[in-house]
């Protein structure tokens, strides 16, 4: 496993539920996941489930992406889909808030990869060069990406050749992050 992208991520997740924490007397809590199966479930109320974060328990790897798309993933994608199971978590960068997507379960690691080749699809068709998602924004068209060729982080607008970098590499990312809740 990639140390530095594993270190950023735990160290940002346990800056998000400290945070969390502080705010609320809780553990994180999270409506959008309630009743969806997860190693993270600590206990639930009537429409929310509280989680906290644990280890990854499966293959260490995106392997079924670079299969399908027959790339070389880079190694900091592999390490921040598999470090963890957890929650997404609401972010602040540069003024942008953002959301982390995180694993949730082995149903949804499935899922991912099956999104992140959707994404590669349709970049292959657009000849555009590869990246994969690890964030949302507020705006659709708008995600936070790893450039597959150069493992920057970016800000890229779906099916254009807009790209902003945003940081030298994900662990550099993850670090500069500021949970919101």
């Amino acid at each position: 496993m990639e140390k530095q992208t594993a270190e950023a991520l735990h160290a940002f997740t346990q800056r998000y539920c400290d945070a969390w924490q502080r705010e609320h007397n809780s553990l994180p809590r999270s409506e959008d996941l309630y009743g969806i199966p997860s190693p993270c479930q600590v206990s639930t109320t009537d429409d929310a489930v509280f989680w906290q974060p644990q280890p990854f328990d499966g293959e260490q790897n995106v392997n079924g992406v670079e299969r399908a798309m027959d790339i070389v993933v880079q190694q900091p994608v592999h390490t921040y889909y598999t470090t963890q199971y957890a929650g997404d978590m609401q972010a602040l960068f540069m003024g942008e808030t953002l959301t982390l997507l995180q694993v949730w379960s082995s149903d949804d690691f499935r899922r991912v990869q099956e999104n992140l080749i959707g994404h590669l699809v349709m970049q292959k068709r657009l000849k555009l060069s590869p990246t994969l998602f690890i964030a949302t924004l507020e705006s659709e068209l708008d995600v936070i990406s790893v450039c597959n060729v150069t493992g920057e982080v970016i800000k890229e607008t779906l099916g254009t050749r807009k790209r902003l970098p945003l940081a030298s590499s994900l662990a550099s990312f993850l670090t500069q992050l500021h949970p919101i809740l």
